[in-house]
């Protein structure tokens, strides 16, 4: 197999680190709190295990309403930004009109931003928000994101 691993016989693309695109509200809760599936994909990320995407907009969501709300979580916000996410820009207006329909108006810039920079998963405690068509994303909660990533894990070892 010259694509792909001799012993479990899966391809290369098969065994790519996850990527994954987080909205506000995770990345709050990550901040927030050292339990949880939020801080546990983090943590999972700086440690470059998965790969954790946000976007400004996401950025700038987080920041306002824990500036707001938990003042207290925003030492480790800055540290969390800095070290365990890929900071995007934001997608521009032409981007997201063929996505129109496919998630809240509010949420579809982030949708977008997953899209282009090819993430396989949007974690979001708000899944009902999002409706995008085909196969190219799937939007799970943080647990549901870590139960599937255990049982990806799970299916590399024969």
């Amino acid at each position: 197999m010259s694509n792909g691993d001799a012993i479990t016989g899966r391809s290369m693309e098969d065994l790519a680190k996850p990527k994954i695109f987080i909205d506000a509200d995770v990345l709050i809760a990550g901040s927030a709190s050292v339990a949880g599936a939020s801080h546990i994909i983090l943590h999972l990320s700086d440690l470059t295990i998965i790969e954790c995407i946000i976007s400004q907009q996401v950025k700038v969501e987080a920041e306002r309403n824990l500036r707001e709300k938990m003042p207290q979580a925003l030492p480790a916000f800055g540290l969390l930004v800095e070290s365990a996410v890929k900071l995007v820009d934001d997608p521009d207006e032409n981007q997201l009109v063929s996505l129109q329909g496919q998630a809240h108006v509010e949420d579809l810039p982030l949708l977008a931003a997953a899209l282009l920079h090819r993430c396989h998963y949007l974690v979001t405690f708000n899944v009902k928000h999002y409706h995008p068509r085909g196969e190219k994303i799937i939007i799970l909660r943080p647990s549901e994101f870590l139960y599937r990533l255990r049982q990806q894990l799970m299916g590399l070892i024969p």
